[in-house]
């Protein structure tokens, strides 16, 4: 095993495992109160409590389900670049990371668009 590689294995899973970690604490332990230093913060999520905590609960689980995803096939792939030289490891690495980070990013429209789907414009509970 080379060290390059395990470096690359390490980083390719960072993204993934922040996701879990994360998304474990938004969902189980969310921040207690509306802030602008810590949780899940845009306008629409920062309206009132309820905002909020559904906020929190929906990021939550899609990092958590996205992370799981992510590890297991982040795994795979590195794996089957082991044997691989140093450039090879490099780029598909740091494709593989890009990929993640657009899943990361992902979960912001998602979870603004179940936002939408459950709250007017005020913060307020639509009727389901």
């Amino acid at each position: 095993m080379t060290g390059f590689w395990f470096f690359m294995l390490i980083m390719a899973l960072l993204v993934p495992l922040t996701m879990i970690l994360f998304g474990n604490l938004f969902y189980y332990k969310p921040p207690k109160n509306i802030n602008g230093f810590y949780g899940y913060r845009t306008k629409r999520s920062m309206k009132n409590s309820q905002t909020w905590e559904f906020a929190h609960e929906h990021c939550g689980w899609l990092w958590m389900r996205f992370g799981v995803v992510l590890f297991a096939l982040s795994l795979a792939c590195m794996n089957m670049l082991r044997e691989k030289n140093v450039d090879t490891i490099g780029i598909w690495g740091g494709v593989l990371v890009m990929i993640q980070c657009v899943f990361l990013v992902l979960t912001i429209p998602l979870t603004e668009r179940a936002l939408r789907k459950h709250f007017d414009e005020y913060g307020m509970k639509k009727e389901q």
